[in-house]
């Protein structure tokens, strides 16, 4: 099982690296659904106990993830007729040699950090640590509102993997609240970027530059 695991990290972790190098956005909301799938369905491989109640929340978290929200921001630059990044503060290629420097320097961190043993994988705090900071780079350097508010996920979906590595089968409450704060707040992401797009043609957030009081 521990391999399993493993396995499924390790496409979370080359997730990361796909959304650093997409240049498009529909992409990257694949990219994102795809990683929010993958992090929804790592505790069922590292809890030992299981129960029918706890994957049917595994099963939900999957679905709002990895479905629902990419669908929303699918239909939404759709609409808006979006499909291309604007340029970013740091190029693309630049931004994966930064992905991959940061997933060495996560798994030097992780060394370093005393962690309880709810699994004996190697790459679980690794994994969130990247994807948790690769969701803050996005944040910071993608200039696109929609890529920003995906890079917002990419964080929730991070910090979820936080939350596995510290507990079981404890936090279920805790994440269907903040599940549903996320999906709320994309909806008022959503409102905002059609906002933005009617008065600005664009999504581009210098504009937002150029509101006055």
């Amino acid at each position: 099982m521990i391999y399993s695991v493993d396995t499924v990290l390790s496409l979370a972790l080359l997730s990361s690296l796909f959304a650093l190098g997409s240049s498009r956005l529909p992409g990257l909301i694949k990219v994102v659904g795809f990683q929010g799938i993958v992090v929804s369905i790592v505790p069922i491989f590292i809890d030992h106990n299981v129960t029918s109640t706890a994957v049917t929340f595994y099963m939900f978290t999957m679905t709002i993830r990895g479905v629902v929200i990419p669908l929303c921001i699918y239909l939404l630059i759709k609409k808006i007729a979006i499909r291309r990044e604007v340029q970013p503060i740091i190029g693309y290629n630049a931004s994966l040699f930064a992905g991959l420097i940061l997933i060495v320097a996560a798994s030097i961190i992780n060394k370093q950090l005393v962690l309880p043993a709810t699994t004996s994988s190697v790459l679980l705090m690794p994994t969130a640590i990247t994807i948790l900071v690769t969701g803050m780079f996005i944040l910071m350097v993608r200039r696109n509102a929609i890529a920003m508010v995906l890079g917002y996920l990419m964080m929730e979906n991070g910090i979820y993997l936080v939350g596995t590595t510290f507990s079981m089968g404890t936090h279920h409450i805790v994440e269907f609240g903040i599940l549903l704060d996320v999906l709320a707040g994309v909806m008022i992401m959503a409102i905002m970027l059609e906002n933005m797009k009617q008065q600005f043609d664009d999504v581009d957030t210098a504009f937002l530059s150029e509101l006055k009081e």
